[in-house]
């Protein structure tokens, strides 16, 4: 009879656990969401209130984080799938990260010799992609090119 105890003991906490780290994930990816949504937000209101250069680079700085893949693009047809060539993965890995941009964005908010309107545009749309990316689950990736996680 104890044993029976002990097992749903067990049980009970895996699915305590599961459900705490699930718990967890959503809120995170939820946080990232939000975190998205505010970026393209700041972007868009730049871009209306700086013009086209502005809009322009915010949406280049949009789209630029996942063109990383182009440095070995030539190893793709030999990765797994989901694997991101070895040799990509330091410079994708650079461009996903938050805390350049965001130190960059507190730069330019606090330097006044930096101020060019579509500088902020553009860190605005790299953040965006950023959040986005953390919000739809994908991250940074191990040294092979997979999914860290």
């Amino acid at each position: 009879m104890s044993t029976v105890t002990t097992t749903t003991t067990t049980t009970t906490t895996t699915t305590t656990t599961t459900a705490h780290r699930s718990a967890r994930s959503l809120l995170r990816r939820t946080a990232w969401l939000a975190n998205a949504l505010f970026w393209s937000a700041f972007a868009i209101l730049e871009a209306v209130n700086h013009g086209w250069l502005a809009g322009g680079l915010a949406l280049v700085f949009f789209v630029l984080p996942d063109l990383t893949f182009l440095v070995a693009l030539d190893e793709a047809p030999r990765m797994a799938k989901g694997q991101l060539a070895p040799r990509a993965v330091p410079y994708y890995n650079a461009m996903h990260r938050a805390l350049v941009p965001l130190a960059l964005a507190v730069a330019y908010s606090v330097q006044p010799v930096f101020a060019w309107a579509p500088a902020f545009a553009a860190l605005c749309g790299w953040l965006a992609h950023i959040s986005y990316d953390r919000a739809f689950g994908y991250g940074l990736r191990t040294k092979e090119g997979f999914q860290r996680g």
